[in-house]
């Protein structure tokens, strides 16, 4: 998706009241293209340049674009490129794993700038929380102090229901069910007064691919994360569309046959929670699938099969998307090493070829290159896109 397409879902207009808007677009323009003169965003926004240059002394102002050096042509006045400045915001993501949590700082250009790792056997709330808390302090203290009040919010990335992905049983099984009474904004305001942003995590993959990887290529298409468990995203008019409960692009429930012809979810035949099953039964640890730095190089064994069959299932599924938005793209990452990725993607389009695709556009099938990180930066993005950023679909499920 070009600076075109961006004008032509939400060009500006210059009437008085709509500054923020104006504002967002323009930031959008440049997050997306990272450095433009002012000539070009008049011209990709709509806006009159008179508008565009006051808009532009605003943010200035306010520290969050700066200008880059003077480009020198053959012809009249050197051009001087506008871009954001990384340091006019910064925001905390939290990703809530399975079997790890991920706590990070960003800044307006989605560098991370610190990150704090733990693992677990299941995400209790006290322990989660209590990490949080301490790696908050952590981070924001290894910010430099003038720019700790330019820290916009904390994005939280969860699964969808939480508190149903578990076996535990007795008082384990009742505190993780707690889950599902937790104020996320409530938990964190006991220790925080920086606004919360929940969001469920392979969403917020998709919105780290989306502003900072691939997928800004494309205008509309489909994303799946493949975690512990395969989630997914969708991406309409070049924004992510979470839909009207926030659960938009739920693709691991999507529906699939078991080898028997019995009924099964995506979940169930295409995430690494099968992977750690083979190694288990082969007598080997699964936490090595979630060591950083990630090398399944010793795994092959384990690993091609499982590929296979998950490239199979995201063969049909992709289809099966495609058969309700006529997406141009399917985008395919997860927490793995980026050759497992590599591979997987090629396999899915093998395994494409042979689909039945009556009726259908066959969508190209592309790799993320967010990679493991994806939910984390993702979850972290949500307070800079919510406070500063153009979300193109706002107003589809206004209704």
């Amino acid at each position: 998706m070009d600076g075109d397409s961006i004008r032509g879902q939400s060009a500006g207009v210059n009437q008085s009241g709509i500054r923020d808007h104006n504002e967002r677009l323009i930031l959008t323009v440049l997050q997306h293209h990272r450095a433009l003169p002012a000539a070009d965003l008049s011209r990709r926004t709509g806006l009159s340049k008179p508008t565009v240059s006051t808009i532009l002394r605003n943010l200035e102002n306010d520290g969050l674009i700066r200008r880059g050096d003077p480009v020198r042509g053959r012809i009249g006045k050197p051009s001087i490129p506008i871009e954001l400045d990384p340091d006019g915001t910064f925001s905390v993501g939290l990703k809530i794993g399975r079997r790890s949590a991920d706590l990070l700082l960003i800044d307006f250009d989605g560098t991370v700038r610190g990150q704090l790792h733990t693992t677990y056997d299941y995400p209790m709330p006290d322990a989660v929380f209590g990490f949080l808390k301490e790696g908050l302090d952590k981070l924001l203290g290894e910010l430099p102090a003038r720019l700790q009040a330019r820290v916009c919010g904390i994005g939280i990335g969860t699964p969808f229901e939480l508190w149903k992905w578990h076996d535990l049983a007795g008082l384990a099984a009742e505190k993780f069910r707690s889950w599902k009474d937790i104020d996320f904004a409530k938990e964190v305001a006991t220790f925080s007064n920086l606004p919360v942003f929940v969001v469920n995590d392979a969403t917020a993959a998709c919105q780290a691919e989306h502003l900072y990887g691939h997928g800004y290529e494309f205008r509309d298409y489909a994303y799946f994360f493949i975690g512990s468990f395969v989630g997914g995203g969708v991406v309409l008019n070049g924004t992510v569309f979470e839909g009207n409960q926030g659960n938009a692009g739920a693709l691991g429930s999507m529906r699939s046959t078991g080898p028997l012809g019995e009924a099964q979810q995506l979940i169930d035949v295409a995430s690494i929670h099968l992977l750690e099953t083979r190694l288990t039964e082969s007598g080997l640890d699964p936490s090595v699938l979630w060591q950083q730095p990630q090398n399944w190089s010793g795994l092959s064994r384990h690993v091609e099969p499982w590929v296979g069959q998950t490239a199979q299932e995201l063969a049909k599924a992709s289809l099966s998307i495609c058969s309700v938005i006529d997406f141009e793209a399917v985008l395919i990452d997860g927490a793995f090493p980026a050759d497992v990725r590599d591979e997987l993607v090629d396999r899915t389009r093998r395994y494409l070829v042979n689909q039945d695709k009556r009726g259908l556009i066959e969508p190209q099938i592309e790799a993320g290159n967010v990679g493991h990180n994806a939910r984390a930066i993702g979850a972290a993005s949500s307070p800079i896109f919510s406070q500063f950023l153009l979300n193109t679909n706002a107003g589809l499920s206004a209704i």
